[in-house]
């Protein structure tokens, strides 16, 4: 059966573009880029994803040893296209066991990656970037500056911004925010479409830590 789309900052049903509007509704966030379900890790999904994507659909390059892509997700529709991305990985953690990291690009205002986070919504809010930046990954050449943000206890969250999207790094559990200094650089997985080569990522199976974060959370964040 397939899943209805669903409200990228709460998880609740939507309505799909009427008579009166052309965009998808949420009744506790108005209008919204509609949340799609969870895609499964595999190379079709990612080529997938990528020939949809307004925004980077990031991915660390090299991936730290171990680590495999283990989920997909995206907001958007046919037509606007996919206007957030997110990209999980899992692999072991720096101080034991499993740890996990999902990547997001996503425009202004959508609010994925912040319920990834366990933040208020949408965005990282004023005042986020005001002192030097706690991290930084490079693209093409070029340095991208993170600022960390704090969630609570269990999780480590970075944020910056890249190409007119926000850009976050959301690792689970807390610990793991370690490979924060590891990760020297990202690729976006829209580039083989341009005949870039090299960028060929092992998967996993699917992340519990994508699915568990997307489930409905309260409305009123």
């Amino acid at each position: 059966m397939k899943v209805a789309p669903s409200c990228p900052r709460c998880g609740r049903a939507v309505r799909p573009p009427g008579i009166w509007t052309s965009a998808w509704q949420c009744d506790a966030h108005g209008p919204v880029a509609p949340l799609n379900p969870v895609r499964p890790p595999g190379e079709a999904a990612l080529d997938l994803l990528a020939s949809t994507a307004q925004v980077p659909v990031w991915l660390p390059w090299p991936l730290p040893a171990g680590w495999v892509v283990t989920g997909l997700a995206d907001a958007g529709d046919e037509r606007s296209g996919a206007l957030a991305t997110a990209v999980a990985l899992s692999g072991p953690a720096p101080l034991g066991g499993v740890g996990e990291l999902v990547l997001v690009a996503e425009d202004p205002g959508i609010g994925l990656a912040a319920r990834l986070a366990g933040l208020d919504g949408p965005d990282p809010g004023d005042g986020f970037d005001s002192g030097p930046p706690d991290a930084k990954v490079r693209h093409d050449g070029h340095e991208i500056a993170l600022w960390s943000v704090d969630p609570g206890a269990d999780r480590a969250v970075y944020v910056g911004e890249a190409f007119a999207s926000w850009l976050w790094a959301v690792f689970s559990p807390a610990d793991t925010g370690v490979l924060m200094c590891e990760l020297g650089g990202l690729r976006d997985v829209r580039d083989r479409r341009d005949g870039g080569v090299g960028l060929d990522p092992p998967f996993g199976a699917p992340s519990p830590f994508l699915t568990a974060g997307l489930r409905p959370r309260d409305p009123d964040s």
